[in-house]
């Protein structure tokens, strides 16, 4: 179940100590994520539309209904993406400059909700690790979640993430054993990611939801940091179901399905999981 308001929790889940607009960006995301109702997260791959394409699709999502923004930086290989998402990077590398084109659509979507970066340890490796955080930092995100983080790798990336003012958000699989539990959410900030299903991005399966229950729970004891869940929240109705084991659901499939040039289908598919989540909530306080 979701944490209690800020007033009764556990303050070590507090933002990292920033300075200007990356203060406020951090601020604003973990008032959003500790605060009820459950936060509705839009997921989009940057570089896939030109920039005035992406900045219209941006502004109507938010419109629509999305909180807080994941936008992809596409890699070659993301290991935890289904084939809709692995095409839409594919046409993202395919036009080039990803790098800056996604940084645009990072600015944009910053300057609508908080916005974090989703990406690979891969692509972290290609950009550079300090050049990546800074150009994110810059353009204003409040943080980089790298799906794949080495644990090796882990340390460094920390670092050079807070020091560029990011918070370090981390991916925990479903499989990650009670011993490994405390290493896995170490050093992670902003949030703490559980995947709904076991299966990659696009999973339209059924969901175990006492399993992901339990497993945020599992969570909730090894850290204070608020947890999101996505992957395999293929529909309105999961969503509704999944709000009130977490603090923000992200859906990224369904998104991604309808995203094209004419921002009103993916706009519609956001007003929807919006609605569900607003039901969801009347329905718990008339119960």
């Amino acid at each position: 179940m979701r944490r209690p308001p800020p007033e009764t929790a556990d303050h070590r889940s507090h933002p990292l100590h920033l300075e200007g607009h990356t203060l406020a960006t951090a601020t604003h995301l973990h008032t959003l994520l500790t605060q009820p109702p459950c936060a509705l997260g839009v997921f989009i791959p940057g570089g896939v539309h030109e920039p005035d394409i992406q900045r219209r699709q941006l502004d109507h999502l938010a419109q629509a209904g999305a909180d807080l923004f994941e936008i992809g930086l596409p890699c070659a290989n993301p290991v935890l993406d289904g084939r809709l998402i692995r095409s839409a990077y594919q046409r993202a590398l395919a036009k080039g400059s990803v790098l800056d084109r996604t940084a645009r659509a990072v600015a944009h979507a910053a300057s609508l909700r908080p916005t974090v970066v989703m990406t690979y340890w891969d692509a972290v490796r290609r950009h550079g690790p300090e050049r990546l955080a800074r150009l994110m930092a810059d353009a204003g995100a409040a943080g980089i979640m790298v799906v794949d983080l080495p644990r090796e790798e882990a340390l460094r990336w920390h670092r050079t993430a807070h020091h560029a003012g990011l918070s370090t958000p981390h991916l925990v699989p479903r499989t990650t054993a009670d011993t490994d539990l405390r290493a896995a959410v170490e050093g992670a900030s902003g949030w703490l990611y559980a995947p709904a299903s076991g299966g990659v991005t696009g999973f339209q399966g059924p969901l175990d939801l006492a399993a992901l229950e339990a497993f945020t729970e599992r969570l909730r004891a090894a850290s204070a940091l608020p947890v999101v869940s996505g992957v395999g929240i293929s529909s309105p109705d999961l969503a509704a179901r999944v709000a009130p084991l977490v603090d923000a659901v992200v859906i990224g499939t369904p998104i991604v399905r309808a995203l094209r040039p004419d921002p009103g289908p993916a706009a519609a598919v956001t007003a929807a999981f919006a609605q569900a989540l607003k039901s969801r909530i009347g329905t718990a306080h008339g119960a």
